[in-house]
């Protein structure tokens, strides 16, 4: 298996993936529109290629932590997606070391999603939210510690505090419902 940057060509093969993965359009849209969101640069979007198929993908977009008093650099992972054909291999996990590994590299500090938080927290996340960290909207009380964060190596989980501005395509509150 192959993980490298998808490009412009990609984005049929990037939607198609989502489109298998959740078996509806509503991810496809999003990425599309993360990827064509000025508000969301820098982007890092993965593509994971099996056997010349495109198997998994992953976006990760620029986001701001308002009322920090610590310059901070940080990224949400959304979506990550893999075909079923391709799920339960470590493919996602893959993609997400893969990406997080080249985000620490350019610089970012943190980095934030919004999910399964079995799944994630096998990947270094933990809860953000009682870090201080707060999601662009409110989670519903019985999802709080599905709002995660992890910390690339500079150690500002619990030095800094804030809340997390994201780019225009996430910034609704539809999509933060857990």
């Amino acid at each position: 298996m192959i993980i490298r940057e998808a490009g412009e060509g990609d984005l049929p093969a990037v939607l198609d993936i989502h489109r298998q993965a959740f078996g509806q359009e509503e991810e496809a849209a999003l990425v599309e529109a993360i990827v064509r969101d000025p508000s969301a640069e820098p982007v890092l979007s993965l593509i994971a290629v099996e056997d010349d198929r495109p198997v998994g993908h992953i976006l990760f977009s620029q986001v701001g932590l308002t009322e920090s008093a610590t310059p901070v650099s940080a990224a949400i992972l959304a979506p990550l997606a893999v075909v079923p054909a391709a799920q339960s291999r470590g493919i996602g996990g893959k993609l997400i070391e893969e990406g997080v590994a080249r985000l620490a590299a350019s610089g970012v500090d943190l980095v934030f999603v919004l999910g399964y938080p079995d799944y994630y927290g096998r990947h270094g996340f933990a809860a953000a939210g009682p870090q201080g960290l707060d999601a662009p909207y409110p989670i519903a009380q019985e999802h709080t510690d599905a709002w995660m964060v992890r910390d690339l190596g500079k150690g500002l989980v619990g030095t800094v505090r804030g809340k997390v501005a994201c780019c225009d395509a996430l910034d609704h509150p539809a999509l933060w419902i857990e």
